[in-house]
């Protein structure tokens, strides 16, 4: 094999390969005169020969503290399969790859990842072509010598840290160009939520712009056997079939196929039991001149602008009679003026059931708050029906959404999803559908919340299916006495919270360190695991096992444990108790949270903590998906000393990895190596940090729930202000210098 030239690398690649911060790299290239010289780039952001900074690396001691997703991630920014020519192709052959090697055992992955490299591509190319047909455009696929740095990165990333984490990083390159694509992952909360909102359970279910397959995974969660998707992107088809083949349960079907849906229908005579989608927004180049005439379209021809009501009708067609539809959608279908007469015919004949307004942030686009509409065809001599339920989640989740201080744009990977308190809204949504489902016509409102209109009330002039004019319309019904209790009772929990948080934040034992930051010798969470000074744990996503795999294990996870609560990184941010849904975890493998276990997130988006010693909250709850579990030893180590280095800002950076989702390598943490009665005292502080984040959260949520009883109060005609109120606050506020108005 001929000899390459070395790869370049940047200062942030240098930091993630060394285990240590950006910062650490720069005072190198001050301190050392040994140091490479940049080999590219420019002088704001220079490129370094790869082998030269590793070998001054070896020279000081420093081994590659990169995880294997790492490894994978550089080796494919700097192969041939990372630069690419606009292809796919060769993202394709990795992604069967992935699904091939998550077969195989761990030791022949080592066996294979230690091949010569021209070996080591015939195997690869054995193993992929051995898959080929269970994904779409799966064939021909070829691999060489120059690829086997990618290969042997990719058997060891699926060893090491399992087939779906190597498939997130082989989509990295997807979500970078995704504002172009249009191609966006559901965020997980949403698409259980969804996938929770089809009654029953339905075995056959369709996702006809199935993306990466998120919202047939949660499919898979809730019990369907038949999996079928279809996305207009190859790749993301292809990504999305590996995915469901990774993690549904063994004897599930999957297909799925790679076509535009509405131009060309990949299952034309799919009668499915229920559909999920979240299609793409604003698209008026959907095939409007060319289906004008097509059946599809039985409650009325969707216009050129109302692509998201061309996605209803192909919905309904493929339901079952009596099937049931969840789609994600805009806003605007709810009122847009050019979508008023489908809108009716779907109210008129009882095939629209719910829209449930979501808050802004709970999925791309971030800036407006999307609505599930909840479908149903019509069925011969069924029920009539009589009215729709509308359910307005946004107001209520406001506070939650306003904890988060930070300012600026935020990625694309979910952070604002994240930092909403999911288990609000869907147990408000849930709730409120269940009811509505079980009985329309007993269904009671929830002002401000939910509420059934009769049909005859919807279809006026403008059909605007919005929910929070017709929920908050309701507010007149609500009991004035009941309300005044209400806002008292809040009130006056704000107040306790209120001199709450000042007694936390009265603490004021803080000492300036001298006239220098104090420095100290540090060790990583992986050399601290290796001593016995702590236990690293993660949990298992349900079905992530192979399909193959037999070990005698209950198959659904359903043992003693599956009653537990499930704890995830949102519970860290938010300061709340776990919140998580069991069925997003293998139960009877997921480790089980004791107290004085360190829990720290891992993804570094969103505001809030990120992290946290579990207390009696949070023991006995499983481990759920995105945290990480440090058990530490006692005798050795503090646990919220712990916790507060593992968490610091500079700490997270320093061991995240990714660009649109900052996700953290839990073993390149660091921890300041000092006696374990010095580690008390700083865990000390740090206790009293965290219960001043605690109560300024729960002093911030209270505030808000008592300024919106207040307000809705005065301007839903239940409460009155006070006169004598009014003139004290005049007098002092002129008291106090306040310029009259006369």
């Amino acid at each position: 094999m001929p000899q390459q030239s070395s790869a370049q690398v940047t200062a942030a690649e240098i930091s993630r390969i060394a285990g240590v911060t950006r910062a650490t790299v720069s005072n190198w290239r001050r301190r050392y005169d040994d140091f490479p010289e940049p080999s590219g780039g420019a002088e704001s952001s220079p490129l370094y020969d790869l082998e030269a900074v590793r070998a001054w690396l070896a020279s000081r001691g420093y081994a590659s503290a990169a995880s294997p997703a790492e490894e994978l991630r550089t080796t494919l920014r700097l192969s041939a399969h990372g630069t690419g020519d606009g292809e796919d192709g060769a993202t394709a052959d990795l992604l069967l790859l992935v699904l091939a090697a998550a077969r195989r055992t761990p030791d022949q992955l080592t066996a294979a990842a230690q091949l010569p490299d021209a070996d080591l591509a015939v195997r690869a190319e054995r193993d992929a072509a051995g898959v080929a047909d269970a994904v779409p455009g799966g064939g021909g696929v070829r691999f060489a010598g120059i690829d086997a740095a990618v290969l042997r990165a990719l058997y060891v990333c699926v060893r090491d840290e399992g087939g779906q984490a190597t498939l997130g990083v082989l989509a990295e390159r997807e979500l970078e160009d995704s504002a172009a694509s249009g191609a966006y992952r559901t965020p997980p909360p949403l698409a259980d939520l969804l996938a929770r909102l089809l009654p029953g359970a339905p075995a056959r279910v369709l996702d006809p712009a199935c993306g990466s397959g998120a919202l047939l995974e949660a499919a898979a969660r809730r019990g369907a056997a038949e999996l079928y998707g279809q996305d207009v992107l190859p790749v993301q088809a292809r990504r999305s079939a590996v995915s469901l083949l990774l993690t549904a349960p063994p004897g599930t079907t999957v297909s799925v196929r790679a076509a535009d849906s509405l131009r060309a229908d990949a299952f034309p005579d799919l009668a499915a039991d229920a559909v999920l989608c979240n299609p793409p927004f604003g698209d008026r180049d959907w095939g409007y001149d060319e289906l004008a005439y097509d059946p599809r379209w039985a409650y009325g021809v969707p216009a050129r602008a109302e692509s998201e009501l061309a996605w209803v009708q192909h919905s309904l067609a493929h339901l079952t009679p009596g099937g049931y539809a969840a789609l994600l959608l805009p806003p605007a279908t709810a009122g847009r003026a050019s979508g008023r007469r489908v809108r009716a015919e779907l109210v008129r004949s009882g095939a629209l059931r719910a829209v449930v307004a979501l808050p802004v942030g709970a999925s791309v686009p971030f800036h407006i708050g999307l609505q599930i509409w909840i479908l149903q065809r019509p069925e011969a001599g069924g029920p009539e029906r009589k009215s729709v339920l509308f359910v307005d989640t946004a107001e209520s989740s406001a506070a939650d959404a306003k904890t988060d201080t930070r300012t600026g744009p935020r990625t694309r990977g979910g952070s604002r999803s994240a930092s909403l308190d999911w288990a609000r809204i869907t147990g408000q949504a849930l709730g409120a559908w269940h009811a509505f489902a079980a009985d329309p016509d007993a269904f009671e409102d929830e002002p401000g919340v939910a509420r059934a209109v009769d049909m005859v009330d919807l279809l006026d002039e403008t059909v605007d299916l919005t929910p929070a004019r017709l929920v908050r319309a309701s507010r007149s019904d609500v009991d004035p006495a009941k309300l005044a209790a209400e806002a008292d009772a809040t009130r006056r929990n704000l107040v306790k919270a209120a001199k709450s948080l000042g007694r936390a934040a009265g603490y004021d034992d803080w000492d300036a360190a001298g006239g220098s930051a104090r420095e100290w010798r540090t060790a990583t969470a992986a050399d601290l695991a290796r001593g016995g000074a702590l236990t690293l744990l993660r949990t298992t996503p349900e079905g992530s096992r192979g399909r193959g795999d037999d070990d005698g294990a209950d198959k659904g996870g359903r043992g003693a444990d599956a009653a537990r609560p499930v704890f995830t990184g949102s519970d860290i941010s938010r300061g709340s108790g776990p919140t998580g849904d069991p069925a997003t975890v293998r139960t009877d493998t997921a480790p089980v949270i004791a107290a004085g276990d360190v829990l720290v997130r891992a993804v570094a988006s969103g505001g809030g903590a990120m992290s946290l010693v579990a207390g009696e909250a949070e023991a006995g709850a499983l481990l759920g998906p995105h945290v990480h579990l440090f058990r530490p030893d006692p005798a050795r180590l503090d646990a919220w000393f712990l916790a507060g280095f593992l968490g610091a800002e500079d700490n997270i950076a320093g061991a995240s990895t990714g660009s649109t989702v900052l996700n953290v390598s839990p073993g390149r943490l660091r921890v300041p190596l000092l006696p374990l009665e010095e580690q008390r005292r700083y865990g000390e502080a740090f206790r009293r940090v965290h219960e001043l984040r605690a109560e300024a959260q729960r002093a911030t949520r209270l505030a808000e729930e008592t300024a919106r009883l207040l307000s809705g109060g005065l301007t839903g005609g239940q409460l009155l202000p006070s006169p004598q109120g009014t003139a004290a606050d005049t007098t002092t506020a002129r008291g106090r210098g306040g310029d009259s108005p006369h």
